[in-house]
């Protein structure tokens, strides 16, 4: 108990270490537009529903205390400095208030609004946007407003993926002490979210809806759907794909979670790493089984369940981020974020059998590698496991190729065993 209780504290003491370094007070007042110039900077403008309460300070907009159970809405534009500046996957954050655009995430416009303001700004761009898609994104543990914020602009940003942006916030305290309030707090907004989920969905105008969640974000997004389904005796089917990233999930309760939800269900994606470090500390925390996103996909009992529920599994174990805890590698990591925008563009599902997923992966991480040769580019740029057939066979196929090329051996003249399976 005396080294769990030690090792609990270290964990903390370094998640503090890696959170303290936040924006400065009142990042969210928008600057003037004549100082945004053209020369690079790019915008997001999105609706954000949240449950939290409103701030005294308007450069903050909301706090982490929980408002009204009922959903309050804004409208927030962000400027995203010129790529010349800044690495996919980084959000840049002012340094002091007002931020430059020029080297700075900053806003032109943070403002409330009600309801209806909220319906006539979706209405005006559900028109404007390809196939009529949404995607709602709901932030994780230990967020400000202005961090779901701005990582929110970010994912859109660098995705480039065609869709509404509609950002759900729930109330966290943004204190790595207050786990058990945030967690609280995600119970607190799973009706906010099921009706907002709800009412998107019932718009006829609505093409297919693409929920994003990362961290405890969710454990609020599986209990909305679940909630939709026991109560509707469905989930709405326009809700297509159901991204979970990082998720702070007991993987036993997310069992009885799925049974709930039924069928049909969403296409299901999860993004999972074993070298997670806060998904380590919670399962400590909990001192329950393993969390959903530090699961080993390749082990039993994982791999036959999630191929008999039919949900995709993608092992960023492999892959390098600028993040030190590892839990944000999803939204840091320009092939993932890239291949989520280019998989919802061609309009198909995240998890889409007919191309192995880890494909899109393996060839947007190849690219600098291709110089060498595309063969060993393959080898090279393959820092994800897929479980996914069509991926693992497309990539043993490639593999083949490789040996081929280097030998000039065909099948025939000399066989190749299969690789073994990616850790």
């Amino acid at each position: 108990m005396i080294l769990l209780s030690r090792s609990i504290v270290f964990a903390v003491l370094g998640l503090t270490l890696a959170a303290c370094a936040g924006p400065p007070e009142g990042v969210l007042a928008p600057v003037a537009e004549t100082t945004v110039t053209s020369a690079g900077t790019s915008k997001v403008d999105m609706v954000v529903a949240t449950t939290r309460l409103p701030s005294d300070n308007p450069g903050n907009m909301y706090t982490g205390e929980r408002g009204r159970p009922t959903l309050s809405f804004a409208r927030i534009t962000v400027s995203i400095p010129p790529e010349t500046v800044r690495k996919v996957g980084e959000v840049q954050w002012p340094k002091r208030v007002p931020g430059n655009p020029q080297t700075d995430f900053v806003t032109t416009r943070a403002e409330m609004i009600d309801r209806d303001q909220a319906l006539s700004w979706f209405s005006d761009r559900l028109k404007a946007t390809p196939k009529r898609r949404v995607m709602v994104f709901i932030h994780g543990f230990n967020n400000r407003f202005e961090d779901a914020v701005f990582r929110f602009a970010q994912i859109i940003h660098d995705s480039n993926a065609p869709v509404v942006p509609i950002l759900f916030t729930w109330p966290s305290r943004a204190s790595v002490l207050a786990y058990g309030y945030d967690r609280e707090s995600t119970n607190y907004s799973r009706d906010a979210l099921e009706r907002l989920l709800g009412y998107i969905a019932a718009d006829p105008d609505v093409g297919e809806i693409t929920v994003l969640a990362h961290s405890m974000g969710n454990w609020l997004t599986i209990e909305a759907l679940r909630q939709m389904a026991i109560r509707d005796k469905r989930i709405a089917p326009k809700i297509q794909n159901v991204i979970l990233a990082a998720p702070d999930v007991d993987v036993d309760v997310f069992r009885t979670q799925l049974y709930d939800m039924g069928q049909p269900r969403p296409n299901i994606t999860v993004f999972v790493s074993r070298d997670d470090r806060a998904l380590s500390l919670s399962r400590r925390v909990w001192g329950s089984t393993d969390r959903l996103g530090a699961i080993d996909p390749d082990k039993e009992p994982y791999k036959t369940e999630f191929e008999r529920d039919k949900i995709t599994v993608v092992d960023l174990t492999k892959l390098r981020t600028g993040d030190p805890l590892n839990h944000g590698k999803f939204a840091e990591s320009p092939e993932v974020v890239q291949m989520i925008g280019q998989r919802l563009a061609e309009g198909q599902s995240i998890n889409d059998s007919r191309v192995g997923l880890g494909d899109h992966i393996i060839e947007m991480s190849a690219g600098a590698a291709a110089a060498v040769g595309t063969a060993a580019g393959v080898i090279v740029a393959a820092p994800v496991a897929v479980v996914d057939a069509n991926t693992r066979k497309n990539y043993d196929a490639q593999l083949k190729n490789l040996s081929h090329s280097v030998t000039g051996v065909t099948d025939e003249q000399k066989p190749l065993a299969p690789p073994p399976a990616p850790e």
